[in-house]
């Protein structure tokens, strides 16, 4: 480890006033290791004790990859500095970490490298948490879970029986990667831009198999409708979530098919727009849908139209075939419920099976892509407009319509009895008559699917459910979890999880007849895993339960949850779900007082920004400039060395394929752990993105030497004189120190604007090395203590050092306590009470002048009259006019004269 030593000349030169500092240069390094072991031998914080509030600060756990980058700095120091603070003010604070550790990239590594999942993840995390401490980063470790470890997941497993005994987990078909070639599952990851597998080269197909699934879509309305509790949520998050739960209002109407076969089922669509109903002028079935079947499809069609469904089943990218305008007639033709006129029926990828009924109407008058897709397939010769603009020039020409009419209007001719009635009216009335008439009801969809938690993987959760040639699906008892993952498995890259292949494993015994059985060999998506770990940390040593509900009703829901933006759909979606679920079961329980309450997990969520690397490119050719390719003896203008032109400079998300990612280990060997984290808070806001640059760490270096040499010169401190006893510069010093604390405090406990909290931190310690009031004074003292508590959250090692030195010069070397067990300093509001203002003096509405004013005399007008009437510059502006009118703003800081 390289040590950070500030060079000396540059400190003197800074501090050349006040002499140089009396320890010399800064050892950051030996200044870390001291603290490390004092820590160590001495634990700063007090055990937790009943007389204390709880507080639960959590950071999204992460993927064990065996490397931090300086995202999880990021958000480690965030979350860690929230933890301190909280816990300087007097609270219990829970603060743990673990491993969300199963997942694709290990059972990749297996076949790659030939080592087993375990072990690669373990020693994964040995080295994280190597990292972790290197950080000074204060963990409660004794809370630590690992998702893949059989004591957790065996409760992860408990959780889905629950689950399933309540009717939320089932099995459907649902649509997969499928590797013809190795006869395998693959994820998405796993296939290339080209729509080929990873491993065989195969052109993927899309198949159906049977899956497990949470139902989620039973929760929608309290999902959707709870986001109304959380005023603690980015507002974008927020409407991500209601967008992704996607509430529409409407109707349910059937079309009955005509075919050969008098089994077809009427055809259901949903649409939130029944006042276009005699608009529709086809109806489009998803690829998937149980009309896309030869024993339904008239023969004339059926090979056209299965082949275009088994074409689709070879396209990776479905996402752009759901763009696409393609399509097939199905030969078929429904009936309109009203005016009985034949409709086509076609085939589409747009449609998707998993949302709502599988079936849409197609309205080529009144919705974009229908009449795109009804122009590409050529489906009518004219387009009838069932509504019209409530609002249409007088003299308007006939005109053939080019585009949709997408809005709410008026219902024209065409309609009939519905003709003239405003949209919202036409609604009611076609609904109304739909329900008469046994054709329709209203309804209500969600854009929101159930989970599909099915993974064809073997690192994973095992799912623990026996399948019975006799019984069915049967589910493991509880008495007999964890179903363990086994270890002596072979990854050959090929053919189906390991797991299927473990017939050891695999075959076993049905829990209900005692007959032969096979195991369940899917195994659960990570996100089960992590939607419920928080709620574990509140007691992750209990073996008999995944939580005793007493000790998670003390803590949850988790006051302060930190982590990317990223996570904003899918992860606090399913983990809202998961607390939801546990909450009406009663596993925990809330009061009037818990925010936001109804089970919600989190109050306040924080996300953080991405953190940028300074990427390099070829003027000329545009690729990445490694370091070894760049002159950079000026950093401000890099130059290509091969070509001596000027790179193209950038902040970009860091990778390896860019030359830009920075190692977070080394960043802290060569410039010190607190130096690193105040640059890391002081950089940008959490919720921005962070442009990283080593150059101006050095800014905080110096401002933390600032600090050392002004707590060196601490003396004792005597009482703290009363506020009409402190001289005029005492009073001033102590306005802006407890000016200081109330800012910083306001924004570590809610704005969380960490980079004011150092800016104002900053702002007062120039005060106290610029201030004529002398060290020897108690208020003087004072706001130094209070600097220095203040910066500890955020900067632990030198805090530590620097109450250490401020004690030790005070006189007071014997039984000095850690700065961490020191009261947060309270703000004096009578100190905050300003006894002069600066008032700006206006005549008839122009700035004249400004004067420092009495603040018991500022709001009298009169007062303020003769105060500037008695200065130079106000008898140049008011000589002896009468003054007919006076406006005094903002508590007298400016006064308008009218004369």
């Amino acid at each position: 480890m390289s040590f950070l030593r500030a060079p000396a000349a540059t400190i003197r030169r800074r501090y050349a006033s006040s002499g140089p500092i009396r320890s010399g240069p800064l050892d950051f390094a030996k200044i870390e290791a001291k603290w490390k072991q004092r820590w160590a031998s001495d634990p700063p914080f007090p055990p937790a004790t009943k007389d204390k509030p709880n507080y639960y600060v959590l950071a999204m756990f992460p993927y064990p990859s065996g490397m931090l980058h300086m995202g999880h700095v990021r958000v480690y120091t965030i979350s860690d500095t929230l933890s301190r603070f909280r816990r300087m003010k007097g609270y219990n604070v829970l603060h743990p970490m673990g491993w969300d550790a199963f997942g694709l990239p290990a059972e990749n590594a297996a076949i790659e490298r030939g080592v087993h999942p375990a072990e690669w993840t373990v020693k994964n995390i040995d080295i994280m948490k190597g990292q972790m401490d290197k950080l000074m980063l204060h963990f409660d470790w004794s809370r630590e879970v690992t998702t893949c470890a059989p004591e957790y997941y065996k409760w992860t497993q408990f959780l889905f029986l629950q689950l399933h005994k309540a009717g939320l987990a089932y099995q459907k078909e649902a649509v997969v990667n499928w590797d013809p070639v190795d006869q395998t599952v693959l994820a998405n990851e796993q296939v290339d831009h080209e729509g080929k597998s990873w491993r065989s080269g195969a052109l993927v197909e899309r198949k159906r198999l049977r899956q497990w699934f949470f139902k989620v879509t039973d929760m929608a309305e309290d999902l959707l409708t709870d986001i109304d509790l959380l005023k603690n949520w980015p507002d974008r998050v927020k409407q991500m979530q209601r967008n992704w739960i996607g509430k529409s209002k409407g109707a349910e109407f059937e079309f009955k098919v005509d075919g050969a076969n008098s089994a077809i089922e009427p055809l259901k669509v949903f649409t939130s727009r029944p006042d276009t109903l005699l608009g529709v002028q086809y109806l489009v079935v998803a690829p998937e849908h149980p009309m896309a079947n030869a024993k339904v499809l008239p023969a004339s069609h059926a090979s056209e139209a299965l082949t275009f469904v088994s074409d689709l089943q070879k396209v990776q990218n479905m996402e752009e075939a759901e763009q696409s305008k393609k399509g097939v007639f199905t030969g078929l033709y429904a009936q309109h419920p009203i005016s009985g006129a034949q409709l086509p029926v076609y085939i589409a990828p747009y449609v998707l099976s998993d949302y709502g009924t599988g079936a849409v109407m197609g309205v080529p008058a009144h919705d974009k892509r229908d009449w795109e897709f009804c122009a590409a397939n050529n489906i009518v010769d004219k387009v009838q407009f069932v509504v019209e603009p409530a609002i249409q020039p007088v003299d308007a020409t006939p005109h053939v319509p080019t585009e949709p009419f997408t809005s709410q209007g008026v219902l024209t001719a065409v309609n009939g009895k519905y003709a003239g009635l405003k949209s919202k009216q036409a609604m009611k009335a076609i609904v109304s008559d739909a329900v008469q008439q046994g054709f329709g009801r209203p309804a209500t969809q969600f854009r929101l699917k159930d989970w599909l938690l099915s993974r064809q993987r073997y690192w994973g959760a095992p799912i623990p459910i026996v399948h019975c040639p006799k019984c069915d699906v049967v589910p493991v008892p509880e008495e007999d979890l964890p179903v363990v993952l086994p270890l002596d498995v072979e990854f050959k890259g090929r053919g189906p999880s390991p797991l299927a292949a473990a017939e050891d494993w695999v075959n076993c015994k049905c829990p209900k007849c005692n007959g032969p059985a096979k195991r369940e060999t899917d195994t659960m998506d990570t996100f089960v895993d992590s939607s419920w770990y928080f709620m574990r940390h509140t007691d992750a040593s209990n073996t008999s339960l995944p939580f005793d509900s007493l000790k998670a009703s003390s803590q949850l829901p988790v006051d302060v949850y930190i982590g990317g933006v990223e996570h904003a759909i899918l992860h606090l979606l399913y983990s809202r779900f998961f607390s939801k679920f546990l909450y009406k079961q009663g596993a925990y329980t809330d009061t009037a007082e818990t925010l936001p309450g109804r089970g919600e997990p989190f109050n306040v969520l924080l996300t953080q920004g991405m953190v940028q690397g300074r990427t390099l490119k070829d003027p000329d050719t545009l690729q990445f400039l490694k370091p070894d390719e760049v002159d950079v003896s000026d950093p401000a203008a890099p130059k290509v060395s091969a070509t001596g032109k000027t790179a193209l400079v950038s902040y970009e998300k860091m990778s390896k394929s860019k030359y830009n990612g920075v190692n977070p280990v080394d960043v802290v060997a060569s410039q010190g752990v607190d130096a690193t984290r105040l640059h890391m808070l002081f950089k940008a806001p959490p919720s921005e993105a962070l442009e990283w640059d080593d150059a101006s760490i050095v800014g905080m270096q110096r401002w933390l030497g600032k600090v050392m040499k002004l707590a060196q010169g601490g003396q004792a401190v005597g009482e703290l004189p009363a506020l009409d006893a402190m001289t005029r510069e005492e009073r001033d010093l102590h306005r802006s120190a407890h000016e200081t604390i109330k800012q910083v405090t306001d924004a570590l406990s809610s704005t969380y604007a960490f980079n004011t909290v150092i800016s104002d931190l900053i702002k007062l310690s120039n005060q106290l090395g610029a201030n004529s009031v002398p060290a020897s004074s108690p208020v003087y003292q004072s706001a130094l203590q209070s600097l220095v508590v203040m910066m500890a959250p955020m900067a632990p090692c030198m805090a530590e050092e620097a109450w250490d030195a401020l004690q030790s010069a005070s006189g007071n070397s014997k039984n000095i306590k850690s700065v961490f067990q020191q009261p947060w300093p309270n703000v004096d509001t009578q100190a905050l009470v300003k006894d002069t203002i600066q008032c700006v003096i206006q005549v008839n509405g122009k700035t004249r002048l400004s004067l420092l004013l009495p603040a018991q005399s500022a709001t009298d007008p009169k007062t303020i009259e003769d105060q500037v009437r008695a200065s130079p510059q106000g008898q140049k502006w008011l000589a002896d006019k009468p003054v007919r009118r006076a406006i005094v703003a903002n508590n007298g800081a400016l006064v308008n004269f009218i004369i």
